[in-house]
């Protein structure tokens, strides 16, 4: 009777070893498979958040940054900028901005945090080409009443410092505000909203 409760025993104890190895096996066995399906370190940096700082931008200069592969635009607007965009409103398709393409804390007149600083994705809303940067007043291509601003070589869209839309172009709406927030006075993260 002895040699049963001992063959019991063992083999009890070599089930159980061998129930543990083959756990072990197939969790190392998933790691590749479990690890195939995370994003790529290419595809996560796209999608990551962009850090732009500000501080060295001089009045008038605009840079440019990609996030999620698109281009973004950081612009600070100088103060006769910000004074002459309420006269564009008559010209414009949607001045105060009630459409959807912004967040709420660039739900303003000048579509931005803080007035100085401009941020927009660099894509014409009408067929996603990228509009030309355009600062200068009355240029002979732009005609008279041209006050600087964006405009769409593709198919003529024109947009204000503000990015708000022409009356009569293609462009159905502003441009993009993609979500960004101060971390300091001098640096702003894009791709991550206000956490206030």
């Amino acid at each position: 009777m002895t040699s049963e409760v001992v063959d019991n025993d063992k083999r009890r104890f070599l089930t159980q070893t061998a129930t543990v190895i083959g756990a072990v096996g197939a969790g190392l066995a998933a790691i590749p498979f479990v690890s195939s399906m995370r994003p790529s370190a290419r595809a996560e940096a796209l999608g990551a958040p962009v850090e732009v700082d500000v501080s060295k931008l001089e009045p008038g200069q605009l840079v440019r940054v990609l996030w999620r592969g698109k281009p973004v635009w950081v612009l600070r607007r100088p103060e006769e900028v910000l004074t002459a965009l309420p006269r564009l409103d008559d010209k414009l398709l949607d001045p105060a901005s009630n459409s959807s393409e912004q967040p709420d804390s660039s739900r303003n007149r000048h579509r931005s945090i803080k007035p100085e600083v401009f941020v927009a994705l660099g894509v014409c809303t009408h067929l996603g080409c990228s509009p030309l940067y355009r600062p200068e007043v009355a240029p002979a291509d732009l005609g008279s009443d041209w006050q600087g601003g964006f405009f769409c070589p593709c198919h003529g869209s024109r947009f204000d410092l503000a990015g708000r839309v022409y009356k009569g172009v293609p462009a159905p709406s502003n441009l993009e505000i993609p979500p960004y927030r101060y971390v300091s006075d001098a640096r702003i993260v894009i791709g991550e909203g206000d956490k206030g």
